[in-house]
């Protein structure tokens, strides 16, 4: 769905992927669930459209709508360093992410 703001018309749409630190398989159940609240949280505070999480036992997929202010790396940042800081007040077992991640764009052209 095509969005505005007050100069520009936009449909911006990001497939974010990262890793846990050492690829641990440990994204899954309570954690995993813990995980997409808090993505959903995150996404609510910074203004972006969560369309699809999916979270692997050894990595997380983002599907992200954002206006055109918004970097990607930005919202990589927003979403791996507040999640994991979140995370680590809220639950006793840690959460690190690597430093490394895949982000590609996806919208549709008229």
């Amino acid at each position: 769905m095509v969005k505005s703001t007050r100069h520009a018309k936009y449909e911006l749409y990001y497939h974010i992927v990262f890793i846990p630190k050492y690829r641990e398989p440990r994204l899954m159940g309570a954690t995993k669930e813990r995980l997409k609240t808090i993505f959903a949280e995150i996404c609510d505070d910074k203004d972006l459209e969560l369309v699809e999480v999916e979270i692997m036992p050894d990595h997380v997929h983002l599907f992200v709508g954002s206006p055109p202010r918004n970097e990607p790396s930005l919202l990589v940042n927003w979403l791996k360093g507040i999640s994991a800081r979140y995370y680590n007040q809220r639950y006793d077992d840690r959460i690190k992410w690597t430093r490394s991640y895949y982000v590609g764009t996806a919208g549709s052209v008229s």
